[in-house]
């Protein structure tokens, strides 16, 4: 194992007030996104965003370390795999605010329903996906290479992509990009006895 990779896993098994930090963390772990507060300087607003960033980034791989020592047995990173990154995404479903209808649910494919009801809450798949790209990017940050990145595996990338549609068909939203409308023409301004003489014609 890497050096580092062993620091820091040192770090989390050594550390006492990580014991119960998993939960903690979690509640943080969807936390990142949305545009800083006004500024008038776009260098301060991307130093911002940067910053939060690397901070979510940190938050989300001391999370991640944390739950492979909760692990039962208890794994090291050196034997992560794609299927345990899996297991910990599933984790975190018990934590998530974002309700999936069922199939049988009244309001399947209702973007906004009117009325509350029992579906699940479950973790949103724009927050999964994103919190992936931290952990992959954290992984080779802290001394993992980038063909044995666990986050980077085919296995997790087809998940994500089997929860966006899941999601997208059980909440009514489309999470394709939007494409820029283009610019509505102008209306000719013709007179109205010219429009009366064309239409004569």
């Amino acid at each position: 194992m890497n050096s580092s990779i062993q620091q820091f896993m040192d770090t989390c098994n050594s550390n006492p007030n990580l014991t119960n930090n998993t939960n903690t963390s979690i509640n943080n772990i969807t936390n990142f996104g949305g545009s800083s507060s006004g500024s008038s300087s776009s260098l301060a607003s991307t130093a911002a965003t940067t910053s939060r960033y690397e901070n979510q980034k940190r938050r989300d791989w001391n999370t991640f370390g944390q739950y492979l020592k909760d692990h039962r047995p208890p794994l090291s990173l050196s034997r992560c795999s794609g299927a345990h990154v899996l297991e910990f995404l599933r984790y975190l479903d018990q934590f998530g605010k974002t309700k999936v209808h069922t199939s049988i649910c009244p309001f399947y494919g209702h973007p906004n329903p009117p009325a509350p009801c029992p579906c699940p809450l479950r973790q949103a798949w724009g927050s999964l996906d994103a919190l992936v790209g931290r952990l992959r990017a954290a992984f080779e940050e802290n001394g993992g290479r980038p063909e044995t990145n666990p986050f980077g595996a085919r296995a997790v990338g087809l998940y994500l992509r089997e929860v966006r549609d899941l999601q997208s068909k059980a909440r009514g939203i489309s999470y394709e990009k939007k494409r820029k409308r283009p610019p509505p023409q102008q209306q000719s301004m013709l007179p109205p006895s010219s429009n009366a003489t064309h239409q004569g014609n």
